[in-house]
């Protein structure tokens, strides 16, 4: 199939390097004679039918920003089959050949589901600054987070050590303490709390307990662990021990934006290029992942409900080093 029109949409949390995956997609599929259109708002602009084509000139200076200039919605039409028939007769009314996405896991469950119901070309480019999706090493935006997680908590174990306070820090991750594992490890957090591993609060405690420089720890808790946020957390230990000088901050949503560093902006070009090159080669719906550096192509039903583990390597430094 020679493949003349294609659809990109970014879905999901927003993630740092998104904008450089799309001008990567748009410049690969222009220098391929490839026509682009944008579709606006995600899922939602999916279903609604909001699209724009996008020329080079649309791409030029968006590398360097955080977000994504294509916008993203979730859509509870999306998951109807009724609404999966809109986005699909949206796509053959504006001649669309193949599409790609850019998104996290839900992404690629939301697609596999619309795959199996209608028979049209897609690629799916892993973003997300959980860094959580199977079958590849990296995705998109984890690596400007990671930076931004670890700036911060390094400024904040400034006031720890000046006022011999302990601090929880709230990480994002419902489901996975990927983020606030390899944060932790990079921060030197004298603790690290993570929905992987359950019942960690005992141990945690007899730790405060314990060690005599407890006056100035940096606590780091993924936002899905088992006992609760890092307030919740921090109430528990303050009753437990009520000598200790408890702070607590949530970084929330500062972990998504920012400028994408140097590898965000590298990798989502090389993952923007090969999904055009993939699609060139007759290939359809896989994901673009990256394992030892190296670019590979999943299928996209092998990514559906498969968790990434945190590595043994990961783990063995956590309970050496901390």
């Amino acid at each position: 199939m020679k493949i003349k029109k294609i659809g990109i949409f970014t879905s999901g949390g927003d993630a740092p390097g998104m904008n450089a995956a799309i001008r990567s997609v748009v410049r690969t599929s222009i220098y391929n004679k490839i026509k682009v259109t944008g579709i606006i708002g995600g899922f939602k602009g999916f279903v609604n039918g909001e699209y724009r084509e996008l020329l080079a000139s649309n791409v030029s200076g968006i590398i360097q920003k955080g977000g994504t200039i294509l916008k993203t919605a979730n859509s509870e039409e999306f998951k109807t089959a009724y609404g999966r028939k809109m986005a699909y007769d949206n796509l053959k009314k504006n001649n669309i050949d193949a599409v790609i996405a850019i998104g996290g896991d839900g992404t690629m469950s939301a697609l596999n589901i619309f795959i199996n119901e209608y028979d049209i070309p897609f690629i799916a480019i892993p973003a997300t600054i959980n860094n959580d999706v199977s079958h590849t090493d990296y995705t998109i935006g984890f690596d400007t987070a990671l930076n931004t997680i670890v700036s911060a908590v390094d400024k904040i174990r400034d006031t720890a050590s000046s006022h011999e306070r302990v601090f929880f820090i709230e990480i994002m991750g419902k489901e996975t303490g990927y983020l606030a594992q390899t944060s932790g490890i990079s921060c030197g957090a004298e603790a690290i709390l993570i929905p992987e591993i359950k019942n960690q609060l005992p141990g945690l405690l007899s730790f405060l307990h314990n060690n005599p420089e407890r006056n100035a720890s940096i606590v780091l808790v993924a936002e899905g662990e088992d006992e609760g946020g890092a307030l919740v957390i921090a109430n528990k230990v303050k009753r437990e021990i009520p000598s200790l000088d408890v702070r607590v901050t949530i970084l929330g949503h500062i972990q998504r934006g920012g400028t994408p560093t140097c590898q965000d902006r590298l990798v989502a070009s090389r993952m923007g290029l090969a999904a055009i090159e993939a699609l060139l080669q007759d290939e359809k719906n896989i994901m673009i992942g990256l394992q030892n550096n190296k670019i590979v192509h999943i299928p996209l039903k092998e990514i559906v409900r498969k968790s990434k583990d945190i590595s043994n390597e990961y783990r063995q430094l956590s309970t050496i080093l901390i």
